[in-house]
């Protein structure tokens, strides 16, 4: 079931006053619900040693999230230097940060190398000899091409801008032990939201087969595989979790399995985002008007700007009005935003109860690529983002921007070069 019922069982009967307090329309987090899901994954692959979770950045970019994740003992994949800069201000170290980046320059690995340092996730076999300095350790990101089908958010690896091709993988590997790197892991990212969890065993079975044949020709004893991230949540009302449980048994399984044939074994590592984070958040947003033509519309006070996933992937996601979860009254309307495009729309001929202005609704499963995706786009300014802590109090954790924000950027006395 969409959104977590625990969460929305806290969320409830404060919305409200929340809603008085902060105004619509804001993104709020469940504390309870995220550190409920961080001791499961950490608990489901505790019998895999040094077993790591490196949270997607990307997905929920926000300090305070961090922090409670960190305090897990979670770490961060970040894809972009002001993600690694998040990480590093809150302490952490460089075991601790995988830069899986891709297209890099020379400027972003210097950067991400410098001070703490991280964990250089390689997209691409000419990446070596552009790396400013030669780290210990080296991962690449690994596309199996046609050996592996993706599916439709992550697409078809042979057309993925990412990882290094089978035909390359012991090149990148001789290579990086020829200038002097001693330690190694290998990465790959095939899906995105999946929920078959069978998939993520066969991404295991994979890297550890790879690993094994690249330690029989090189030697290498690798220090991890990390099988990306891709876990999935089921938006759609009735359709089953994701079974993490049978995963983690059947990769330690795996693990085991490599462990007694090989007489060692690497780390397992992940990161995970939208599993995290997604059904531990919502974009909760007021009705403004009502309009009738070729078909009913109901406007609310959100827009794309704040989640795009819906007009991007034609994304579902469930919507309740507040108050109204078991109304009888149902009518059929497009909820729309006041963006100049006709895809800024959260729902398309979805039966809800009939609303009024003043009502809130809430939007479920936002606490992954929902803020962390906004735009500017038509002078739409991003919202709030709240976070529900156990106590039930409620945290700003990030305001919502202003029209100073918007013009903040823009050079009133500009730099100009002069002719030719």
């Amino acid at each position: 079931m969409p959104m977590s019922s625990h969460f929305k069982d806290r969320l409830s009967p404060l919305l409200p006053q929340i809603v008085q307090t902060f105004g619509t329309p804001f993104h709020i987090y469940d504390e309870a619900g995220i550190d409920q899901t961080c001791e499961e994954v950490n608990l489901a692959f505790e019998k895999i040693d040094g077993f790591k979770e490196y949270f997607a950045v990307k997905a929920l970019p926000n300090p305070a999230i961090m922090a409670l994740l960190q305090a897990k003992g979670f770490g961060f994949d970040c894809s972009s230097i002001p993600e690694i800069t998040l990480a590093r201000n809150l302490g952490s170290q460089a075991t601790d940060i995988m830069f899986t980046s891709n297209n890099t320059s020379v400027h972003q690995f210097q950067a991400a190398l410098d001070k703490t340092g991280c964990i250089l996730n390689l997209d691409d076999i000419s990446l070596i000899s552009k790396l400013p300095a030669i780290p210990e350790l080296i991962c690449f990101r690994y596309n199996p091409g046609k050996r592996r089908t993706g599916n439709k958010i992550i697409g078809n690896p042979m057309e993925a801008k990412y990882g290094i091709t089978h035909d390359q993988l012991f090149d990148a590997y001789k290579r990086s032990m020829d200038l002097g790197v001693k330690r190694f892991g290998i990465h790959t990212m095939l899906a995105s939201n999946e929920l078959d969890y069978t998939y993520m065993v066969e991404t295991a079975d994979m890297l550890l087969s790879i690993i094994g044949d690249i330690h029989g020709k090189l030697g290498i004893q690798f220090d991890f595989i990390n099988i990306g991230g891709g876990l999935g949540i089921p938006y759609t009302p009735n359709t089953p979790k994701f079974d993490l449980s049978a995963m983690a048994l059947e990769v330690t399984a795996s693990f085991e399995a490599f462990k007694k044939q090989n007489g060692w074994a690497p780390k397992l590592y992940m990161e995970s985002g939208r599993f995290i984070t997604g059904p531990h958040g919502a974009l909760v947003t007021s009705v403004i008007n009502h309009k009738e033509t070729y078909r009913s519309y109901v406007g609310v006070d959100a827009s794309m700007a704040a989640l795009m996933r819906p007009g991007m992937y034609e994304a579902y996601h469930h919507i309740h009005i507040h108050d109204k979860e078991d109304a009888s009254d149902l009518k059929r309307v497009d909820v729309v935003g006041s963006l100049c495009e006709n895809n800024d729309k959260f729902a398309i001929q979805r039966d809800l109860p009939v609303t009024h202005e003043g009502d809130i609704l809430v939007i479920h499963d936002t606490g992954a690529h929902g803020h962390a995706m906004g735009f500017n786009y038509n002078g739409h300014l991003r919202p709030k983002e709240l976070l529900l802590k156990k106590d039930k109090s409620v945290e700003l954790i990030r305001r919502a921007e202003t029209v100073e924000d918007y013009f903040a950027t823009l050079s009133f006395e500009p730099k100009t070069m002069g002719p030719a």
